[in-house]
């Protein structure tokens, strides 16, 4: 008896955001797996695979939007089922990783919930995760098992170079975020800026914009950010980019959540444009603003999730800036 080594690769979305998937799939050049999604009458998901995929290479593709309880426990359901099917390796592809701002204590008697989301990941069977622009990158030692945090930096980079705009300031919107606009403001050869905020413990998104720290009179200004809630942040910072005599200022973030009342936040700022990737899937309120831009995110997950099918480098994919 000869037993062939072939590798095999398939690749499932759950029903957070089934056209990302669809588009990663298309660049893959291969079909999305057949999975049977279905929720019973009180709640609970059930998930059945169409096919084998005992000895295959998977990747479950979900991002944790709206209901995001639910989202999370449908991909942790899809993760076991296909550990009991026997599938050689599992990779939990997460665009944007649910309860990510819960790293750590703030207060007493809190719980760290990113490193609870971390060990059910595991408990399930993910044998590595692979995220984008995670809040913390703290989160990756949350586990032991491999974790991939990638960045949209290089998309953001093409699409600030094809704008032409300058002289170019990064503006970070908190002093926890300056190391990330550093990293754009190395690949843009632009000046770094932050905004010194204070948040406010009590009462969950509310700040308060205090001063800008860094030169943007007469410069075109670009606050980057992890991710943008109710926009009451890069709002803030924009009027007081706008105030100290910034000649534009643009707002770019990977993961695009705008529940209310984010779309007439954005409308009603003095942002030239708000530029997000399609981690997750836009709201229909904010979808029609006309100063709102998508890039997809599609080519670079493709591009890593071929790396870790070929055991092949993921950094070179990020020039190193996925860390």
């Amino acid at each position: 008896m000869e037993a062939t080594n072939r590798k095999r690769m398939m690749l499932f979305t759950g029903s957070a955001n089934p056209e990302l998937a669809q588009e990663v799939a298309d660049l893959l050049e291969i079909q999305l797996g057949e999975v049977d999604l279905k929720v019973f009458a009180d709640g609970e998901i059930a998930v059945r695979y169409s096919q084998s995929v005992r000895g295959a290479d998977c990747f479950v593709l979900q991002s944790h939007s709206d209901p995001i309880n639910f989202h999370i426990m449908e991909q942790l359901i899809m993760i076991e089922a296909l550990q009991r099917a026997s599938a050689k390796r599992i990779t939990a592809v997460v665009p944007y990783f649910g309860y990510a701002r819960q790293d750590k204590k703030s207060m007493p008697r809190e719980p760290i919930t990113a490193r609870l989301m971390a060990d059910l990941f595991v408990t399930a069977g993910a044998d590595r995760l692979v995220s984008v622009d995670l809040h913390s990158p703290q989160i990756q030692g949350f586990t032991t098992k491999p974790f991939d945090s990638l960045t949209a930096l290089p998309i953001f980079r093409e699409y600030l170079n094809a704008k032409g705009e300058r002289p170019l300031t990064i503006v970070s919107p908190d002093s926890g975020r300056v190391k990330q606009a550093s990293k754009y403001a190395r690949h843009l050869d632009a000046e770094v800026a932050f905004v010194h905020k204070r948040r406010r413990v009590d009462v969950a998104d509310e700040v308060s914009a205090l001063q800008v720290v860094g030169d943007v009179e007469g410069r075109h200004c670009v606050i980057i950010d992890d991710m943008i809630g109710t926009a009451g942040t890069i709002v803030t910072a924009a009027e007081l980019l706008k105030d100290r005599g910034a000649v534009s200022v643009r707002a770019m973030s990977t993961h695009a959540i705008l529940p209310p009342p984010a779309a007439d936040r954005i409308k009603n700022a003095p942002l030239e444009e708000v530029v997000v990737t399609n981690t997750l899937p836009v709201p229909a309120e904010a979808a029609d603003l006309p100063n709102l831009k998508i890039l997809s995110i599609a080519p670079l997950l493709a591009d890593t999730l071929k790396a870790i099918f070929m055991d092949t480098s993921v950094s070179s994919i990020f020039m190193g800036e996925n860390v």
